[in-house]
């Protein structure tokens, strides 16, 4: 396999914007970023079991995916851009119980299975990378950890930046969510323009 290539193609497509992780900045902007650990930690198991599912499935989910290929990105569009409306309309929650968030770790899980950029990205690195070079379950196994892990990373990486500017955007929340908002929709409308 050629490891740099990989590499390279992994870390690229993972730390770009994208849903995990423009909502990962948008959950530590609004929640602060201890609170937004169990998304991330939500986002890592998703991306695990697509990636898995895809090494697994990889012939099936190919010759299924002109099928399912569309209803997968309506459905992944329409989610993304309910994301955005909520990040859009939320309001300033100091003080609030935080009830949403409490969720963040099935919402992180669930992001996975609707977001098209994730799954084609799983069904990319595997037939690409993968799937050539490696044909033993323990090896799909530690793949799909391995690109867990950078999926954590990732979105762990993207909710610091909101923690870290956290004070900076209280000031300018509805900036925020306005370009938080209008990034969802830019990664919604590419993958319809792909």
């Amino acid at each position: 396999m050629p490891i740099f290539s990989f590499l390279l193609f992994v870390f690229i497509t993972s730390f770009t914007p994208g849903p995990n992780n423009i909502m990962a900045m948008a959950f530590a902007n609004k929640h602060g970023y201890k609170k937004t650990i169990k998304f991330c930690l939500g986002v890592g198991v998703g991306f695990f079991a697509i990636t898995l599912l895809c090494s697994f499935l990889n012939n099936i989910l190919l010759s299924a995916m002109p099928i399912i290929e569309f209803p997968l990105t309506i459905f992944g569009v329409a989610y993304m851009l309910y994301l955005a409306y909520k990040i859009l309309i939320s309001k300033d929650t100091k003080g609030e119980d935080d009830e949403g968030n409490s969720n963040g770790f099935f919402i992180g899980i669930l992001l996975q299975f609707v977001n098209p950029k994730g799954i084609l990205f799983g069904i990319t690195v595997v037939s690409t990378f993968i799937l050539p070079y490696y044909t033993s379950y323990a090896s799909y196994l530690l793949f799909s950890f391995f690109l867990g892990i950078v999926g954590l990373l990732s979105t762990f990486s993207w909710s610091l930046f909101g923690s870290i500017f956290q004070k900076y955007l209280l000031h300018n929340r509805q900036q925020f969510n306005i370009v938080m908002a209008v990034l969802l929709l830019y990664s919604a409308f590419s993958i319809l323009v792909k």
